[in-house]
């Protein structure tokens, strides 16, 4: 398939630092070539939802036909996408959908894959003859939908089991905060941490490293060359690797097709999760 024209489409991600975002781009803009479309990325520095917002509008001033965008919260933008929306914008979602209609969603299945996450954390405590004690969670914040799931699955891991679950704690995906939050639950003697996301990945597994204690099971989200280095380094057990170059082309490929004037018909789409340990 190639475009019948340029299309102008923006690409709008919760930040612009994250690997994880920059892989989704990179992924995009593969596709944007291939199909002859331009795709601009225009995501904040910062997860920050006035930035998105002020993003969207950007978006929608500068004439770009269609908006692929990963939410930063499943509400704080919905009144700028409908707006979007209204004047005739195609909204496709890449990783974290907003709560308004779109052409289609490209996602990883969160709360299966927070589940698996819990189970590898179980098998290694069990492994090491561990089956009880507290367990952390570092998650970003209590809206963006995503990491939302990935706590609800990883949680449902441990129904039945003999382990307690400490009240979650928010860094905001930010590895600094995400690591005082981590050293603070080790000082309260856990056996296990889990990060949802990125920040909060590098964040616990920095703090595991720091406390010297290799006992304690770190688990986390995403992919990037510093969680590799502390997996590899003994610090954490694993990470969820998400496909966000697969999330960026399938999200412009929907894009396109629904510019052309195909029905998707909000069609949402499973990017699949690998576990990755020690090499």
């Amino acid at each position: 398939m190639t475009a019948t024209k340029d299309w102008k489409i923006a690409l709008i991600t919760m930040d612009s630092i994250d690997q994880h975002w920059v892989t989704l781009n990179e992924g995009a803009q593969a596709e944007a070539k291939a199909l002859g479309v331009t795709v601009s990325f225009m995501s904040p520095n910062t997860k920050d939802d006035a930035q998105q917002i002020e993003c969207v509008n950007n978006a929608v001033a500068g004439g770009y036909e269609a908006i692929i965008v990963a939410a930063n919260g499943p509400d704080a933008i919905s009144s700028a996408l409908k707006e979007a929306a209204s004047t005739g914008v195609k909204i496709v979602y890449v990783d974290s959908p907003a709560n308004v209609e779109a052409e289609a969603t490209f996602s990883t299945d969160n709360e299966a894959a927070g589940k698996t996450a819990g189970d590898e954390m179980i098998k290694a405590l069990e492994a090491a003859g561990i089956t009880s004690g507290k367990i952390g969670i570092v998650n970003v914040n209590a809206a963006t939908d995503s990491t939302v799931k990935r706590e609800a699955g990883f949680r449902s891991a441990f129904e039945g089991k003999g382990y307690e679950l400490m009240e979650t704690q928010y860094g905001e995906g930010d590895a600094a905060k995400s690591q005082t939050i981590a050293e603070n639950y080790i000082t309260q003697g856990v056996v296990g941490i889990f990060g949802c996301n990125e920040g909060s990945t590098t964040g616990t597994g920095n703090a595991i490293k720091a406390s010297g204690k290799t006992d304690i099971v770190g688990v986390g989200f995403d992919k990037s060359d510093a969680i590799m280095n502390l997996i590899n380094d003994g610090y954490l057990l694993c990470t969820m690797a998400q496909n966000p170059d697969v999330m960026g082309k399938e999200g412009v490929k929907a894009a396109v097709r629904a510019l052309e004037g195909e029905e998707l018909g909000g069609a949402v789409s499973d990017t699949g999760v690998s576990v990755l340990k020690k090499n």
